[in-house]
């Protein structure tokens, strides 16, 4: 299991030691599970609005992916990644469109904002970002559109 060499293998292994680690974190699991149910109804709700956003987004791609076919570059392919937990806020979910090391990402917190972030460069400071809330329909699918648009042109320019 443990290959340093002053590691006492035995300890590492023993069943008292894995049952003390295994208490410790379930303990640990109660504690923030407790904490986080409270924001289980917020949060599925942000999963239904990204859900949708994320069907909106695949909806548009599916049409760009045709139209730049149509015109000869087929090779202008554009990733959209699946919904998952935000890589930054325990309460928010994201997904990511992605070609080479051009990222955008939508982002939806349970305290009810949509945030649009990039268009950006992997590995760079991510941005810029706009937030709105999220029943703010209109405004965040013309904000959409152009985001998309802005990250589209980036990620297809040499």
């Amino acid at each position: 299991m443990c290959k340093h060499p002053t590691m006492d293998r035995s300890a590492a292994t023993s069943p008292g030691a894995s049952e003390a680690l295994r208490q410790k974190l379930a303990d640990v699991g109660e504690s923030l599970g407790s904490r986080e149910a409270a924001h289980g109804a917020a949060l599925e709700q942000a999963r239904k609005c990204i859900d949708a956003l994320r069907q909106l987004v695949a909806d548009g791609l599916e049409s760009f992916h045709a139209a730049a076919e149509r015109a000869g570059a087929p090779h202008l392919r554009i990733a959209l990644s699946d919904v998952r937990l935000d890589d930054k806020h325990v309460r928010a979910l994201e997904f990511e469109l992605r070609r080479g090391r051009h990222v955008g990402i939508v982002t939806v917190k349970s305290r009810g904002d949509v945030t649009l972030v990039g268009p950006f460069r992997y590995g760079r400071t991510e941005g810029p970002c706009r937030t709105f809330p999220a029943d703010a329909t209109t405004e965040i699918h013309a904000a959409l559109g152009d985001f998309l648009a802005s990250f589209l042109e980036e990620a297809a320019t040499p």
